[in-house]
């Protein structure tokens, strides 16, 4: 006679079913807008703005660009905008001009992940607030909205630069993909980062706090500073 079965390993998620995919819907929050990528609204003003980027080095670790004239971009912009995944968003500034793009891709309704990429900020958007709460509007949107236990970050493992904004926005390293893809011709290594539902809702005071208190003026804290405080 045999005993009773024993559960499977892993902790149980009670009530889970699949979540919604995204929806190619706007998000306003009181410094920027994300709206879903069109090419006659926003590839030719992106181009302008990308092309601040004099050297061009904003394109160094993306699997495409730089694009040498407007109608080239645009092209790009046409063959991607309006998919579901990877779903790409224009990120407009302060002043209503577009500025940036991002998008929701590898979306996993049946487990919950989803992550962000394909993140290109001109000169004018990087560094700055509105750059900050367009990523929380979107974890906002993933975490909130449509219930997502997991939002990853990945990037090449040399990219200095995302790899501090990650870890700046409070996602975990969780490891590097060692030869994980060929970009441009070149290997890259994939350094993998995540946010967790449990993180978010751990760290979300902390974004808003922040935000509110840089949005109509300098910034007083560093943001890393205000999420250290969440605990």
């Amino acid at each position: 006679m045999t005993g009773p079965a024993k559960p499977p390993p892993g902790t149980a998620v009670a009530d889970w079913a699949p979540r919604p995919l995204p929806p190619a819907t706007a998000m306003q929050g009181r410094l920027c807008r994300l709206e879903p990528l069109d090419a006659d609204a926003h590839a030719g003003p992106l181009h302008a703005a990308f092309a601040e980027d004099a050297d061009g080095s904003g394109w160094t670790w993306m699997a495409y660009g730089p694009f040498a004239t407007a109608a080239d971009y645009r092209a790009w912009v046409a063959s991607v905008a309006g998919a579901n995944d990877p779903q790409f968003f224009a990120i407009l500034d302060s002043a209503g001009r577009p500025s940036g793009v991002a998008a929701y891709l590898r979306i996993e309704p049946r487990h919950g992940t989803v992550e962000v990429g394909h993140i290109r900020l001109a000169p004018r958007l990087q560094r700055t607030t509105a750059a900050t709460e367009a990523m929380v509007l979107m974890m906002r949107r993933a975490f909130e909205m449509l219930g997502y236990r997991r939002y990853e970050w990945k990037c090449d493992a040399l990219n200095t630069p995302s790899r501090r904004a990650a870890e700046r926005l409070g996602f975990v390293f969780e490891g590097i993909f060692r030869q994980h893809m060929v970009v441009k011709g070149r290997n890259r290594d994939t350094a993998w980062y995540a946010m967790t539902d449990a993180d978010w809702h751990r760290l979300a005071p902390g974004f808003a706090a922040w935000l509110a208190e840089t949005a109509d003026g300098p910034q007083r804290r560093r943001l890393a500073e205000v999420l250290a405080g969440q605990t």
